[in-house]
């Protein structure tokens, strides 16, 4: 869920800023479920003519847990169930190059992985594991997907993979209950963000949930504080290592974001307690507790509501969402993703390919919530509630301008790797938000290493 990017499509991110800002602005509560359309997947009957496999077993891997996994689990009984193949999920773990590669060498690769990292990507493209799309994966991708969308799954001009599913990662999550109890309101910017936080904590709830735990949820606060304070330019410099994490801007992103990380008493269970959350629980501590959630807020993407779906919150009346908040002229929006990729030149592996770039498979996920698709032929009714719908419908209607994940772009070894490169550095920042410097000098010393300049 939690990892993808390249700057390769990157225009400007203020149109899905601005689109955002409309669709979760109907989020404070103008959300009654009875007003919702049915659960129906849109068109009845398949809309994509997939090849019979009867007897063909497929594997598929994904770094995806829990109910996510549970969710996709059920896309594939419904191509198991069209084609006659069978299906085994993988589970995969982090860095995902490196769990493939040991496959690989192992003779066992599996006929198809979503990687949640495009240096992943395009790793698996230098490495000659992976497949470019036949002709009817390619025939969906056209019929349904925007050119940035396509562009991101081609390495050299050759399309390679199928984004299934997107993320709108520029999103905070909050305790409706929490909020009015203090007398907040969804904060617009980064100072009114401070003074919130301010209030939530005196009134007796820590104002954030922050899920320390995984590296990852932390290069994504970076991410967004940086595209709004520094800008778009510095945000693809940066992200290509063009310059260096010493410069002056990102200095200015840490010391803004250590003005939330330093103080303790705002993060729930303080930055020990922050440092040993993994970001389910941050998720659900928020929406748990009553009058007393462990925080008021949580930030991460839309996929959030998968797992507060694991609490008795309800999205759109016990759990709401607003943007977040503009550090600099504009608010942020960083977007990420999941790219399926064929690893074996299989007839069933490109009919999955071909089943993931259809509004089909799509549908059958975005029913179960926390999901987004970059499909255009996703019919909105599917979405479980208006939030979900609406983040779906800003998403597409964006287009190709928005700002994808610094830290997927970047190799592995920096971007995406436990206790290693971007991510440990973070956790060591948010162990001690005063060492700008320090955590700058480890951030450029690792990502020169990982670049390779």
């Amino acid at each position: 869920m939690h990892r993808h990017g390249t700057s390769r499509t990157a225009l400007t991110w203020t149109a899905l800023a601005a689109a955002g800002a409309l669709a979760l602005s109907a989020c404070g509560g103008d959300t009654d479920e009875k007003t919702d359309p049915p659960k129906a997947a849109g068109p009845t009957g398949p809309q994509v003519e997939l090849p019979k496999l009867d007897g063909e077993k497929l594997e598929v891997a994904a770094v995806w847990t829990g109910p996510e996994q549970a969710n996709f689990t059920k896309v594939l009984k419904e191509f198991e169930k069209r084609t006659g193949a069978t299906v085994t999920f993988v589970p995969a773990q982090d860095p995902i190059v490196t769990f493939l590669g040991t496959k690989i060498a192992g003779g066992a690769p599996p006929d198809v992985a979503l990687l949640p990292q495009v240096g992943a990507l395009v790793s698996a493209v230098q490495n000659k594991w992976a497949q470019p799309v036949g002709p009817e994966a390619q025939a969906q991708l056209d019929k349904n997907y925007s050119a940035g969308w396509k562009s991101l799954g081609a390495v050299g001009g050759t399309q390679y993979g199928v984004y299934y599913k997107a993320a709108n990662k520029s999103l905070i999550w909050y305790n409706a209950k929490a909020f009015e109890a203090a007398g907040v309101k969804p904060p617009t910017t980064w100072k009114e963000l401070i003074t919130a936080a301010d209030t939530l904590s005196a009134s007796g709830t820590p104002a954030v949930s922050v899920a320390g735990a995984d590296g990852w949820t932390l290069t994504d606060w970076f991410e967004n504080v940086y595209l709004s304070q520094a800008g778009p330019e510095k945000y693809d410099q940066l992200a290509k290592h063009q310059i260096k994490w010493t410069d002056d801007s990102v200095k200015q992103a840490l010391t803004t974001l250590g003005e939330l990380f330093g103080r303790k008493d705002f993060l729930a269970g303080g930055p020990s307690g922050a440092l040993s959350t993994e970001f389910p629980k941050s998720v659900t501590q928020t929406f748990t507790g009553g009058d007393r959630p462990a925080a008021a807020m949580v930030f991460e993407g839309d996929f959030v509501a998968v797992n507060i779906a694991q609490t008795e919150a309800k999205v759109g009346e016990d759990a709401l969402v607003f943007p977040f908040p503009a550090v600099g002229g504009k608010a942020p929006v960083v977007s990420g993703g999941d790219v399926a990729v064929a690893l074996k030149p299989s007839k069933g592996a490109q009919a999955l390919l071909t089943f993931l770039a259809s509004a089909d498979a799509a549908q059958i996920q975005a029913r179960e919530g926390g999901f987004v698709s970059p499909n255009k032929a996703v019919d909105p009714a599917a979405y479980p509630n208006d939030i979900q719908r609406n983040i779906a419908k800003a998403l597409i209607a964006a287009g190709d301008d928005f700002r994808f994940d610094m830290s997927d772009q970047a190799p592995a070894a920096f971007g995406g790797t436990p206790g290693a490169g971007e991510w440990k550095a973070l956790q060591d920042f948010l162990a001690n938000p005063s060492d700008v410097a320090g955590a700058q000098a480890k951030l450029e010393a690792d990502a020169a290493k990982a670049y390779g300049n």
